[in-house]
């Protein structure tokens, strides 16, 4: 997690996260994840329904949930980690490009068909997501404070990653 005086201003229950160790793992990624999930799923289906809600609307709906969920992000896991979004989030250029096409091609649709800024909000939600996934994976693995486990975790989920998008990609 973050360094101690940022994890020490997050409490649950009352409880500074810097006090739960290991305990607080188990609160944040199920909370997060399912929350998450249920915001950015929201935000998806209002983007690519046939009956959207108009543009303002969108953005103001994902625009306070992103902007709350990187809040608590920064608090939770700290600056360095953030940044690591941005990593991320060019990760997440291919697969935002193969999941959401292929998702939407599921449902008879294609992302070519929707304008550039109605793919902003589910975006941010999946850069979001997989954010908190190398977050549960580097808690999972003990590494955080381990520089070279570390090392090979972030190899391990950055291949894995463009394994997957890859082969989206290819069967598209």
């Amino acid at each position: 997690m973050a360094n101690d005086t940022d994890r020490s201003r997050v409490m649950v229950n009352g409880v500074p996260l810097s006090k739960l160790g290991d305990k607080g793992m188990w609160f944040i990624y199920p909370f997060f994840g399912i929350h998450m999930l249920m915001f950015g799923l929201s935000g998806f289906l209002m983007a690519y329904s046939t009956n959207r809600p108009p543009l303002p609307f969108l953005y103001l709906h994902g625009g306070i949930a992103i902007t709350v969920y990187l809040v608590f992000y920064r608090a939770i896991f700290g600056r360095e980690e953030v940044r690591w979004m941005l990593i991320n989030a060019t990760l997440g250029l291919l697969g935002i490009y193969s999941q959401i096409g292929w998702i939407l091609d599921k449902f008879g649709k294609d992302i070519h068909s929707y304008p550039w800024y109605m793919n902003i909000t589910p975006v941010l939600y999946y850069v979001l997501y997989t954010f908190l996934l190398r977050q549960f994976l580097i808690d999972l693995t003990h590494c955080r404070d381990n520089t070279e486990t570390r090392k090979l975790v972030n190899i391990v989920y950055v291949t894995c990653s463009l394994l997957v998008y890859g082969g989206m990609l290819w069967r598209a």
